[in-house]
């Protein structure tokens, strides 16, 4: 028997899936990612501020820190200072404050600070929400994942780094799967989600695994009722802040592009469906147009995918394209694509049977 907890990590929300396997019973919930719930927080309270934890999603968290440093005093820890910038400098340059760790205790004793703590994961807030659910807290598996950019050696951008991740691991085994890190294992350069691990220890639970939320939405939107018996497709998750889109033939990715969800359009998305699936994308050409890059293994031939399937909370973009996408909704649910990507990769990793998926 084993209990499963799943999360998935957005710019928008937090998407949360339990599954018994024994029971066969689920239960989910979406609530607002932590970067904006921790971010009104922050806003609401006035004067000085100290920050500790460890990088998370930065997004609307830094935007409050910046505006905060132009009237009142922002410090913060060198380990939470990731959060904002990889470059410690930049991150002076807006008049916070970086403390080493041994200066941290020294301000928290001092009242004048309002203190947060920067964390993808807040056990007590997550302990709330699954009790909620009116299930125990306690896990044999948890699956998280989160977008991480990495951290690039100096004069390595960070789009170019993330793609090197990626293709490096593809290029071996072309299988989304391939992407879950168990806790232990995370490279020491995705620096997000090994600070995901270690915020992750309050949880409890037996086995921690971290993936790519892009690799776990591919591997979501691939187990869709409509994706059943197809041979060739193209997965889109149009999300709140990056929109994925992938060619699968024989459950291999054949290659991939990663955009800005705000520089998305209908018309947009069929160009980019078409040319990749015709083996007409490369990564330098969607650097160079905004993009986060592309990955192209197999031209699968256009004429050749059988569905087009798009999941995600912001899919109402596609409504001006001139392709046949259908919406998809893994487990019957549009924002669990994640959390079941999560589960399948895990259950593949444990050499378990597959996740019963209807």
């Amino acid at each position: 028997m084993s209990t499963y907890l799943l999360i998935d990590i957005g710019a928008g929300t937090m998407d949360i899936l339990y599954w018994d396997d024994v029971s066969d019973l689920h239960y989910k919930a979406v609530v607002r990612s932590p970067v904006p719930y921790l971010a009104d927080k922050i806003a609401c309270t006035p004067g000085d501020i100290l920050i500790t934890g460890t990088e998370m999603g930065g997004g609307v968290v830094t935007q409050v820190l910046k505006e905060r440093a132009r009237e009142h005093r922002v410090v913060i820890s060198a380990e939470a200072s990731a959060t904002l910038h990889h470059d410690r400098d930049k991150v002076v340059s807006w008049g916070i404050e970086i403390i080493s760790r041994h200066e941290v205790q020294e301000r928290m004793a001092d009242n004048r600070f309002s203190h947060f703590n920067l964390a993808d994961i807040d056990g007590a807030r997550l302990e709330t929400i699954v009790k909620g659910m009116g299930v125990p807290y306690a896990f044999d598996v948890v699956g998280i994942c989160a977008q991480d950019h990495g951290v690039p050696p100096r004069g390595v951008s960070h789009l170019d780094f993330r793609h090197r991740m990626f293709t490096e691991t593809l290029n071996t085994d072309p299988h989304a799967h391939t992407l879950l890190y168990s806790g232990e294992a995370v490279p020491p350069s995705m620096n997000r989600l090994k600070s995901i691990v270690r915020s992750s220890e309050v949880l409890p639970a037996k086995e921690v695994f971290i993936m790519d939320s892009g690799m776990a939405a591919i591997q979501g939107a691939s187990l869709d009722g409509l994706a059943r018996g197809r041979e060739c497709m193209a997965v889109l998750d149009v999300a709140t802040s990056h929109t994925l889109g992938a060619t699968l033939i024989h459950g291999e990715i054949a290659g991939f592009f990663e955009y800005h969800t705000s520089d998305i359009t209908g018309g947009k998305i069929d160009r980019l469906i078409i040319d990749l699936a015709d083996g007409k994308l490369n990564h330098r050409q969607i650097l160079d147009e905004g993009g986060h890059g592309a990955y192209l293994r197999k031209a699968v031939g256009f004429r050749n995918v059988e569905r087009i399937i798009a999941t995600g909370p912001k899919r109402r973009l596609l409504a001006d394209s001139g392709l046949p996408i259908k919406e998809g909704a893994p487990m019957g649910d549009n924002m669990m694509t994640g959390t079941l990507g999560l589960l399948a990769a895990i259950r593949i990793r444990k050499q378990q049977k597959p996740f019963p998926v209807v």
